[in-house]
C-alpha cells in the first residue's frame, strides 16, 4: 500500500516515550481512573505495509490520539517480505492487534477479472494497478474496524497522491460513521522526523536504506515513481524493473491459448486455471518475454501530472486477448457503446468511486455484454509485445460466407447500393442546404 510523507511534523521528536507495557500499566493510587481512561480509549485500525510510515504511526497515533492501534495488512500478491514477519512488527512497534489477511484469490476473482471484463485503462494505457487494490483494502479496514470495535481509520498516504481519496472515499461509501486519519498528511510529516521516531523508540525497522523510488506492486503489476524520474525527460533505467526481463534480449517467442468462459479466463494452453493461477500463469510468461511495461504521465485526480513507470505483465495480456475475443463475439452497436463503459469504469475506479452507485450500474452492464465472450485466443509473446494470432467461438458472429471475396460468398453485394443512398442520404441534403445559402 502506499506510504508518503509530506512537510514538518509538529511534536513527533518530543512525543511520550513510555514503552507499550508501561502506558498499560495501572497507577496504583488510582485504578479506577485508570480502567475508566482504558475503556474510553479510541480503538484506530490502521493499513499497514510494514515499513517505516506506518510503523511509526502506530506509536505515534497511540500518543497523539491516547488510541489503541490495531494494525491491517493484506497480502494481495505483493511478495517481498513474510507477511507473519509484518504482523510481528506492527506488535513490536505497539499495536494492541495485528491482523494479517491472505486476500490474493480474493483480488484476482473480485477485483483484477472484472478488471479484464471491462478492458479496463485509465488514459488508454494504465491498467490500474494500485487503483484495484484500495477498495479490497478498504472492505478489510472496515471489516476490522467493525470486528475490534474501532472508531478510526488511518493510513499512510500524503495529501498529493490518489490513494486518500480511493481509501477515504471508499471508507466513506462503507461506513460513513468511521472517522479517518492520515498522519503524513494531516501532520504533514517528513521522513527525517520518522526516521527520528523510529530511532527514539528503538522500533525495530531498518532506517539506514532508503530506496531513491517509490513502490507499490501486487498480484496485477507494479508501479514506480519518484527519484530521477521525475524528470520526465530521463529515460528508466533497466534496474527499475521486476517483474518484466529485458524485451530486446533475444530469446524464443512463446505461444499461449487462453480459454474465456463468458469473458473470465478458465483454461491455459487447455490447463484449467482459477483467476488468480491465470494471472500468476501470465505474469511469469509474458513477464519473461518483457510484456507490459509502461512509461507515462499519468493525469492525477488531484490535478497534477505525475510520470509513472509500471509492470503489468499479466494484466496486458489477459485484457488484449479479452478484447480480441469480444471483437468476434460481441454485436456492432453493442461493442461500440461499450467501449465508451469501459473507459468510463477506469475512470471511475483511477478516481476511488468503485462503490458509487454508476460503477455498480455499469457493472451490470459489463456483465451482460460477457454473456457470449467465450472462446480460445492464440497469443505470441515476444520483444515486449503480446500479438493476437488466432482466435475461435462457437458464439462467433463472424460468418466466414459473409467475409470471403472467393467463390461461396453469401453476401448479396445488389442490396449495397440501396443502402449507400439511404445511409448517405442526411449527409447529401445537409450539404446541398449549405450549397443553397452559400455556405
Amino acid at each position: 500500500m502506499s506510504e508518503g510523507v509530506g512537510a514538518a511534523a509538529p511534536g513527533l521528536s518530543d512525543a511520550p516515550t513510555q514503552s507499550r507495557a508501561a502506558r498499560g500499566k495501572a497507577s496504583p493510587s488510582a485504578p479506577h481512573d485508570r480502567a475508566n481512561q482504558k475503556a474510553q480509549r479510541e480503538r484506530v485500525v490502521l493499513a499497514y505495509s510494514g515499513g517505516l510510515d506506518t510503523s511509526v504511526a502506530i506509536p505515534f497515533l497511540a500518543d497523539h490520539m491516547g488510541a489503541e492501534v490495531i494494525a491491517v495488512s493484506v497480502d494481495l500478491g505483493q511478495g517481498g517480505e513474510d507477511i507473519d514477519a509484518i504482523r510481528q512488527r506492527a506488535l513490536d512497534c505497539g499495536a494492541v492487534e495485528a491482523e494479517v489477511v491472505d486476500a490474493r484469490e480474493e483480488f484476482a476473482a473480485e477485483y483484477c477479472l472484472p478488471a479484464v471484463r471491462a478492458n479496463a485503462f485509465y488514459m488508454d494505457r494504465y491498467p490500474l494497478v494500485c487503483a484495484l487494490s484500495r477498495p479490497l483494502i478498504v472492505k478489510h479496514l472496515v471489516a476490522a474496524a467493525r470486528k475490534y470495535r474501532g472508531t478510526v481509520v488511518s493510513h499512510g498516504c500524503t495529501g498529493k497522491g490518489n490513494d486518500q481519496v480511493r481509501f477515504e472515499v471508499g471508507i466513506g461509501a462503507l461506513a460513513p460513521d468511521l472517522k479517518i486519519v492520515a498522519p503524513a498528511r494531516d501532520f504533514a510529516w517528513t521522513r527525517d522526523k520518522a526516521i527520528v521516531l523510529a530511532e527514539e523508540r528503538g522500533l525495530p525497522i531498518d532506517v539506514s536504506h532508503r530506496s531513491p523510488y517509490s513502490i507499490d506492486q501486487n498480484l496485477w503489476g507494479r508501479a514506480v515513481e519518484t527519484g530521477f524520474l521525475e524528470d520526465i525527460w530521463n529515460a528508466p533505467i533497466e534496474e527499475l524493473y521486476s517483474y518484466t526481463a529485458n524485451p530486446a534480449e533475444p530469446r524464443d517467442p512463446d505461444e499461449i491459448v487462453i480459454t474465456f468462459d463468458a469473458g473470465v479466463p478458465v483454461a491455459i494452453d487447455g490447463e484449467t486455471v482459477t483467476p488468480y493461477q491465470a494471472i500468476l500463469e501470465l505474469n511469469r510468461r509474458a513477464g519473461a518475454q518483457g510484456v507490459g511495461r509502461i512509461d507515462m504521465v499519468e493525469d492525477r485526480l488531484v490535478g497534477i501530472k505525475s510520470r509513472e513507470i509500471y509492470e503489468a505483465p499479466g494484466a496486458i495480456a489477459l485484457i488484449t486477448a479479452h478484447q480480441e475475443l469480444e471483437g468476434v463475439t460481441v454485436e456492432r452497436d453493442t461493442a461500440r457503446f461499450k467501449r465508451s463503459v469501459d473507459q468510463r469504469w477506469a475512470e471511475l475506479v483511477y478516481d476511488g468511486l468503485w462503490y458509487s452507485p454508476l460503477k455498480r450500474a455499469l457493472d451490470v452492464f459489463i456483465d451482460e455484454t460477457q454473456r457470449h465472450v467465450t472462446g480460445e485466443v492464440r497469443m505470441t509473446l515476444h520483444g515486449g509485445r503480446a500479438v493476437v494470432t488466432g482466435r475461435r467461438s462457437e458464439a462467433s458472429l463472424y460468418d466466414f460466407n459473409l467475409a470471403t471475396y472467393d467463390t461461396g460468398d453469401t453476401f448479396d453485394q445488389s442490396l449495397a447500393k440501396g443502402f449507400v443512398e439511404l445511409f448517405g442520404l442526411p449527409s447529401r441534403m445537409a450539404a446541398a442546404r449549405d450549397a443553397r445559402l452559400g455556405q
